[in-house]
């Protein structure tokens, strides 16, 4: 039988090298690492015509000859798109069950009820994975557009505006209020661009584009560190291809040729 093995330490993943220097994911009827009696296998949905299975592992895979770990980010250079797309909701429900071990309601075990989701022992809650909405927003004024770099940026990249979905509120309200907050400037002509699922973790972006209306940059400095408006020509260090910032800003540069 045809299976995908989804092996993670943490966040790092379990990949195998093939005779050409290229990764995958490793498959085979059996796992390609040993099955602790406390591992939890996870069922995911097919890939293709193979079976997903999923589970974490104590320790890392180190000095194997097929084998090695590598950062659920950095997989995306090293294995095919939708290799890492399923790799990413393997995460997202490893995550989600090591984060719903106790009920929310009266403090009891959950036990797995069906693939996904639990139900108490006790008092019979039930949960299911659950999504962080976020919105994202390429912004450009004439041949211009606004990048900013966000203090939990790792590297010096600048990005877009973005952030969290409040209760209560549209997607187009929050594109609104998040760049209302962290720049201090007014948009209009709010569209959609489109989506991408976000393991980091349990996320959903939701990205969007709009035209300047009116108004002065004032950087939220608690969130950005710096901002301003750029020209194709002079653009800073944009964010890699695996996010939808970069499709966003490839598309604007495109747009603009």
């Amino acid at each position: 039988m045809n299976r995908y093995w989804f092996v993670f330490c943490k966040t790092d993943l379990l990949l195998e090298k093939l005779p050409d220097g290229t990764y995958t994911i490793p498959h085979g009827e059996e796992p390609p690492v040993e099955i602790k009696p406390w591992n939890t296998i996870h069922n995911i949905t097919p890939f293709e015509d193979a079976e997903v299975k999923t589970f974490r592992i104590d320790a890392p895979v180190t000095d194997h000859p097929k084998f090695e770990m590598c950062g659920l980010r950095a997989s995306f250079n090293k294995i095919p798109r939708d290799l890492y797309l399923k790799a990413g909701k393997c995460q997202e429900i490893l995550y989600w069950d090591m984060n719903t071990q106790f009920c929310g309601v009266c403090g009891a075990p959950m036990k797995m009820h069906t693939e996904i989701s639990k139900r108490c022992e006790h008092c019979g809650k039930e949960v299911w994975p659950q999504l962080a909405t976020a919105v994202i927003v390429l912004i450009h004024k004439g041949d211009e557009v606004l990048l900013v770099h966000a203090k939990n940026f790792q590297r010096d990249f600048f990005g877009l505006v973005a952030g969290f979905v409040e209760t209560g509120e549209t997607l187009e309200q929050a594109v609104e209020r998040e760049t209302l907050e962290e720049t201090g400037i007014h948009i209009r002509n709010i569209r959609y661009f489109g989506s991408q699922p976000w393991p980091y973790p349990c996320g959903l972006m939701v990205g969007f584009q709009a035209e300047y209306d009116y108004g002065e940059i004032h950087l939220q400095h608690s969130e950005l560190s710096a901002g301003g408006w750029f020209k194709k020509e002079n653009l800073p260090d944009i964010p890699e291809k695996l996010s939808i910032a970069r499709m966003l800003i490839d598309n604007w540069l495109n747009s603009k040729k």
